[in-house]
C-alpha cells in the first residue's frame, strides 16, 4: 500500500466529517473529500511533516470548501417552513422559526475560529481533541473557546429575541 492509499484509509473519515460539519450536505462533503485527496496527491511533495498529516489534509479541505463557497455564491439562506418535524401549531411553528433564525444569526456573528469550532462540534460531532488538532491548537483551547462561544451565543440570542 503506498503513502496516499495509507493516508486515505487513515484520514478520509476525519476529512469527510470535517467537510460535513462545514457543508451540512453528505453528498457535497463526499465530493469535496475526494477533491481533497486528489489535490493532496498532486501536492504531496509540498508536505514537509511539520504538522500531522490529518491537519494538513483538513487545511486542504478547508481551502477547497472556501473555493466551493465562492463559486456557489457563499451562504444561501434556508427558509424554515411548516413541514418541519414536530409541527404543533402555526404559533408554535412561528416561534420555533424565530428561535432558530436567532440562533443561526448568533452563530454567524461569532468571529471565524469560534464559528468554525461551533460548527465542527455541533454538526461534525468532533471531539475537543480532534477540533484542537484540526485548528492547530490543543484540547483545552478547544474546550475554552467552545464555552466562550456558547456564552457569546446566549448574549446574542438575548439581543435578537
Amino acid at each position: 500500500m503506498n503513502d496516499i492509499e495509507r493516508a486515505y484509509t487513515q484520514h478520509a473519515k476525519d476529512v469527510y466529517r470535517y467537510l460535513l460539519s462545514l457543508s451540512h450536505n453528505e453528498d457535497l462533503a463526499e465530493d469535496l473529500t475526494q477533491e481533497t485527496f486528489f489535490r493532496a496527491i498532486r501536492t504531496m511533495s509540498n508536505y514537509d511533516g511539520s504538522c500531522k498529516l490529518s491537519v494538513w489534509l483538513c487545511q486542504i479541505a478547508k481551502h477547497i470548501w472556501y473555493q466551493w463557497l465562492e463559486k456557489h455564491s457563499r451562504f444561501k439562506q434556508v427558509e424554515f417552513n411548516d413541514d418541519m418535524p414536530g409541527y404543533e401549531s402555526p404559533e408554535r411553528s412561528t416561534l420555533l422559526r424565530m428561535e432558530k433564525t436567532a440562533l443561526y444569526k448568533a452563530i454567524h456573528s461569532l468571529p471565524e475560529p469560534m464559528r468554525e469550532l461551533v460548527h465542527m462540534r455541533l454538526t461534525g460531532e468532533f471531539t475537543f481533541a480532534e477540533i484542537g488538532e484540526i485548528l492547530g491548537k490543543n484540547e483545552n483551547w478547544a474546550r475554552t473557546m467552545y464555552y466562550r462561544s456558547k456564552q457569546k451565543i446566549m448574549k446574542e440570542m438575548e439581543k435578537l429575541t
